[in-house]
């Protein structure tokens, strides 16, 4: 892993000279303060933390995080910067964990800047931050768990078109995963009912923001990036044979 704060730092360095990425965040400010501020009524309700504003956030994260799935593989388009990074002892698992921490870490500072929301819910209000400290905590989760998505498709082809449609198809899916489950409340049995909406992140996190969160709930997201991580290193290693 010596290799890896290189790879770090290269890949935040393109997503901080990318337009793209100013555009996805600015338009990810954009909505969640539209959305969470004009077209909600958590201030009128008096309520002590964010939920109406955190719900938001899966559906927002489809506009984030396949646009930065998309420039994860960017560099790789260059043939030169292609044939210099070959004579490296580099490792897949470097690469993949150093771009993910990159685009993790974009994720985080686009986050931290919806941080006058809560400046705007302690004034007009009794806020309780413990609580929405560990709302932001499960969105960053909920985001790393989008980005270990947006990587495994990454490993699967370089083309960016294909990158954005795929990882925002993939992420729809689970985003309208609730809804199935609605549908088939009273034709599948309740085990399996059960059993989807323990693996569905979007009813994990919906749990999540009615409280605080737990053990068991960080540790269903980080197991969650840590099997897509280890399916792209899987994937990449199988290419290169």
């Amino acid at each position: 892993m010596k290799l890896l704060p290189v790879i770090f730092r290269r890949q935040l360095a393109s997503y901080f000279c990318a337009p793209g990425t100013y555009l996805s965040v600015t338009a990810f400010l954009l909505l969640c303060a539209a959305l969470g501020l004009y077209n909600s009524q958590w201030m009128e309700r008096g309520s002590s933390d964010l939920q109406v504003f955190f719900q938001l956030h899966p559906w927002l994260y489809l506009l984030l995080i396949p646009t930065l799935s998309t420039q994860l593989w960017s560099d790789e388009h260059n043939a030169g910067f292609r044939n210099t990074m070959r004579t490296l002892p580099l490792t897949a698992s470097e690469q993949v964990i150093g771009k993910f921490l990159a685009a993790w870490l974009v994720c985080c500072l686009a986050l931290s800047l919806t941080f006058p929301i809560v400046l705007v819910a302690n004034y007009f209000g009794s806020a309780d931050n413990s609580v929405i400290a560990s709302q932001f905590l499960a969105s960053l989760l909920l985001a790393g768990s989008y980005l270990s998505v947006g990587c495994f498709v990454c490993a699967l082809t370089r083309q960016r078109v294909v990158i954005f449609v795929l990882t925002l198809g993939l992420l729809l899916s689970v985003s309208a995963l609730s809804s199935t489950l609605d549908a088939l409340e009273h034709q599948a049995p309740v085990w399996v009912i059960d059993c989807i909406i323990s693996l569905n992140p979007i009813s994990r996190f919906d749990t999540v923001d009615n409280g605080k969160l737990t053990l068991r709930d960080s540790l269903y997201f980080v197991s969650m990036i840590v099997a897509f991580l280890s399916a792209t290193i899987v994937t990449l290693n199988y290419k290169v044979r």
